[in-house]
């Protein structure tokens, strides 16, 4: 067997009331993929810091081509030959794409001036050498997600980087975008580099992946060979626990409509679009990227402004001009970017929680933070929060927990429709089990649900109807009877259309 390029040892790392990593052990080999594999807050977060020398190890080894490293900076990881690709590219929007390659490691002359002929030259060399059809002279703000995220593989190539490490790389591509990366993936195996991939979606690790390793509460569980591995046992790995039924069954009984819209049109995004909501019901809005769904989200929360359309809610119109007008009404949203939108990062769980019910947490116009605490707990427990505790603050935790506290938050104001915006993107397998199993207590308890995903097993496993989108424009709405994913698909990419044309 060929002796793996980087080897780690008894890494552990503790921070105060958490330990992240303990006694943990990770093998990459070159010309192969190894996916590391856990439930959000499983370390694996951690583990990247780690191997990147953002973080120092309280304890353990690391080897880099047999040899022991340390990393205490991210430029020892680079020259040590670790590279990292993330989920949101680490780039200079203001820089061009030559610049961004050779960040920090630029050619020089003779007088050591940065050699800007030949750094241009050679970072359009790696571009086409991955046939990426990209201009190194162009600024970086010009290009799409996918494209940088090409930029950051040009990087990785250019300090010749042996161990590759792609954290959620496919996480904003379209199909399109991901069959490319896939290519990308393979022209790195072949360059015989160890590559580390990251990612909740088991289609892409069982495609993509060679190996894997599954980490569990800051443990290494198990690992080994992806062909022989069924995913079943590598879920039972992640979560302790067999996920046979990832969808709950749903006993809700469905009632009158509480949410009708009729006529919803924008300038620019979206045109006369009508649909309800049932009381119990969950509603699944389905279309591809640029279909609109989330721009008729945003202004059925008052986030921007529609150009005509009506929406009556529980017999009353209304026409939210703003989130907080909605929220009175008793509609809330929790976006797709959780990150920008849903929390304040720099505020602890309870304060997140409690933001939007101030009036309950309050008296005499002073807030009672045992109060915010008891308010956040009832909710955050309900979604099984993974924290420390309730005063840790929300950008420490892992994006599944962030979309937790985010949930919590808008439950607590006890709204008559919630909206949830790819409410399970980029959340582990356990934790987007919590989610569905809290989403069906929510229908069951009379709350009506839209869900906006682009997860067809999840839009056929938790919807009751489904809207189909395409182009800014409803396609169809359908009810969830022997629905077909094929169905959704053709008439989501207009093929059915022009088939019958």
């Amino acid at each position: 067997m060929t002796d793996p390029i980087l080897t780690l040892s008894g890494i552990t790392k503790t921070f105060p009331g958490v330990r992240a990593l303990h006694d943990v052990a990770l093998e990459l080999y070159p010309g192969a993929v190894t996916a590391l594999i856990g439930e959000n807050g499983a370390g694996k977060s951690t583990l990247v810091k780690t191997m990147t020398g953002i973080y120092q190890p309280d304890a353990g080894e690391i080897r880099v081509g047999g040899k022991v490293v340390t990393l205490p900076t991210a430029i020892s990881a680079t020259a040590a030959g670790v590279t990292a690709i993330h989920q949101e590219t680490v780039l200079f929007d203001e820089l061009t794409v030559a610049e961004n390659i050779y960040l920090g490691h630029a050619p020089r002359n003779r007088f050591g001036m940065i050699d800007w002929k030949t750094m241009k030259s050679e970072a359009q060399k790696t571009l086409d050498s991955m046939a990426a059809g990209i201009d190194a002279d162009i600024p970086l703000k010009e290009l799409g997600i996918a494209k940088k995220h090409l930029v950051a593989v040009a990087r990785a190539l250019s300090v010749d980087a042996q161990v590759v490490i792609m954290d959620e790389p496919t996480a904003a591509l379209s199909q399109k975008e991901i069959e490319e990366l896939y290519v990308l993936v393979e022209l790195l195996k072949k360059d015989g580099k160890a590559i580390l991939f990251i990612s909740h979606k088991f289609d892409e690790i069982y495609r993509i992946a060679d190996r894997y390793t599954v980490f569990r509460d800051g443990e290494m569980v198990g690992k080994g060979f992806i062909k022989d591995t069924p995913q079943s046992e590598i879920v039972k790995m992640m979560v302790g626990r067999s996920v046979d039924q990832i969808f709950p069954m749903r006993a809700a009984t469905i009632g009158a409509p509480v949410l009708e819209v009729t006529g919803l049109s924008h300038p620019t995004e979206f045109e006369n679009i009508s649909f309800s909501v049932r009381k119990g019901e969950i509603l699944g809005f389905y279309g591809l990227v640029g279909a609109g769904r989330s721009e008729v989200m945003q202004a059925v929360f008052g986030m921007t402004e529609v150009s005509g359309g009506t929406m009556v809610l529980d017999g009353k119109t209304i026409a939210p001009r703003s989130p907080a007008d909605a929220v009175e009404a008793g509609i809330v949203y929790v976006p797709e970017e959780r990150g920008k939108q849903g929390v304040i990062t720099g505020e602890p769980i309870f304060k997140n929680v409690s933001l939007p019910s101030l009036d309950k947490t309050s008296s005499k116009g002073f807030i009672r933070m045992a109060e915010e605490y008891k308010l956040a707990r009832t909710y955050t427990e309900r979604l099984d929060l993974r924290a420390s505790s309730l005063s840790q603050n929300v950008s420490t935790l892992s994006g599944g927990n962030q979309q937790k506290v985010v949930i919590a938050k808008w439950l607590a104001t006890l709204p008559k429709v919630i909206i949830l915006d790819e409410p399970t993107k980029g959340i582990d397998i356990g934790s987007k089990a919590a989610v569905h199993e809290f989403m069906g207590e929510l229908v069951s308890q009379g709350l009506s649900v839209i869900m906006v995903s682009s997860e067809l097993p999840e839009i056929l496993g938790m919807s009751d109807r489904v809207v189909v989108m395409r182009e800014g424009l409803m396609v169809d709405t359908l009810d969830n009877t022997n629905l077909q994913p094929e169905t959704l698909v053709r008439l989501a990419a207009g093929i059915a259309e022009e088939k019958a044309a």
